[in-house]
């Protein structure tokens, strides 16, 4: 148990590393005060240019990996090593704290990003499938309707969906990774299902090839 709760706090840690946010302090530059407001790599592309987009997506898309490529995997000095039913969790359970570590980072007054671009990192850590069916799923709906938004959501509850009807291993603990990171990515763009529902939501124009021509 030791071992799994420190490599949870330095998930979590890991996950406090947002890239806008660490790039904007190093700036002089809150992002949060910007744009969407929103401390993730979309709002990084739109205010502050496709350098800073690109770094950020990098940076958030790599720590995901790390936590669960790496990090999960390591051996921790001084530390027990975890029971093998235990160990079975260490992955799911390091994906959801650099998630976790993302969407409220302490160092940054616990308010951070979306968490998809951490997300998309844990599931090429995790299995290529599953980051297969997000991107697919995620694609799809941006194709289909033009909110990227929804595109995430749907693309977490297809990852969802896959562990349960499919044969992954551990399956109880990847499931309920997949089902608490669903939970999490809903909420964090609830904003976004508010704004849906009230028709004001802005499209992803240049993917949204069914809606081309219409307007928002």
């Amino acid at each position: 148990m030791a071992e799994l709760l420190a490599k949870a706090l330095l998930a979590y840690l890991l996950g406090c590393l947002v890239g806008s946010l660490v790039i904007g302090a190093v700036r002089g530059v809150d992002i949060r005060t910007l744009g969407s407001g929103n401390a993730g790599a979309t709002n990084a592309l739109r205010t502050q240019g496709k350098a800073v987009g690109l770094t950020v997506l990098v940076i958030d898309l790599v720590k995901g990996w790390l936590a669960t490529a790496w990090l999960a995997h390591l051996t921790l000095p001084l530390i027990a090593p975890a029971d093998a039913a235990l160990e079975a969790w260490s992955v799911p359970v390091c994906a959801l704290a650099v998630m976790l570590g993302h969407i409220y980072p302490a160092c940054f007054g616990f308010r951070g990003g979306k968490g998809v671009a951490t997300l998309v990192g844990v599931l090429l850590g995790i299995s290529g499938r599953l980051l297969a069916v997000f991107l697919l799923t995620w694609l799809a709906v941006v194709v289909l309707t033009g909110y990227v938004g929804l595109a995430s959501i749907t693309g977490t509850l297809g990852v969802a969906i896959a562990v349960a009807a499919g044969h992954f291993a551990p399956r109880v603990p990847l499931l309920g990774f997949a089902v608490v990171a669903a939970l999490l990515i809903i909420y964090t763009h609830r904003g976004n299902i508010q704004r849906m529902r009230a028709g004001t939501e802005s499209r992803a124009r240049r993917l949204w090839l069914l809606g081309r021509g219409r307007t928002a």
